[in-house]
């Protein structure tokens, strides 16, 4: 059985989700700052729970997945950052590149921890996934993560439909961070 290995950066601690992440998983996915252009809603605390389990299944099976996202000074849960296949219903579609995502809680925003966090999963896609490329899907009002996206190397590719609304659809070609 595959997990998300370790990876440390000169400020963070990238590794596998623990049971212990949930209370700080949940009240991050419930903060409205968080959710505001990720589905606009609050989660429940099941569908965190239901997320955290997703984690280790995604690395099991596709040997690919979310880190937790970890401050290396204090070791506080600050989000998660990774890729996924979540089969969206995404018209057009774009089966077969890996998603990536990032959400980190509000006391950590504007540090360039997701920059940070999400430049060495892509160091580490780059080296052990075989996909031409990734993409992202980026809400068009949440100009924080447009421009993670774009110092991570990823370029708007199109707009699609995502349940009823437009969303941004960004690709990185593999190796290709600016």
């Amino acid at each position: 059985m595959r997990q998300a290995p370790e990876i440390r950066t000169a400020r963070l601690i990238l590794r596998p989700h623990r049971l212990d992440d949930f209370e700080a998983m949940s009240a991050m996915w419930a903060d409205p700052e968080v959710v505001r252009h990720i589905g606009g809603r609050a989660f429940a605390r099941a569908e965190t729970w239901q997320r955290l389990m997703r984690h280790p299944g995604q690395w099991s099976l596709l040997s690919m997945g979310a880190w937790a996202v970890e401050e290396a000074a204090t070791g506080e849960y600050c989000g998660e950052a990774g890729f996924l296949d979540a089969m969206r219903d995404i018209e057009p579609g774009f089966a077969g590149s890996p998603e990536a995502g990032w959400a980190l809680r509000p006391a950590f925003h504007g540090r360039g921890y997701a920059t940070e966090a999400m430049g060495a999963a892509l160091d580490w896609a780059d080296a052990h996934l075989n996909e031409a490329r990734t993409v992202c899907i980026i809400d068009a009002g949440n100009a924080g993560s447009i421009r993670v996206a774009g110092k991570l190397g990823y370029a708007f590719e199109r707009e699609a439909e995502f349940r009823g609304a437009p969303i941004g659809v960004y690709a990185r070609p593999r190796a290709g961070r600016a």
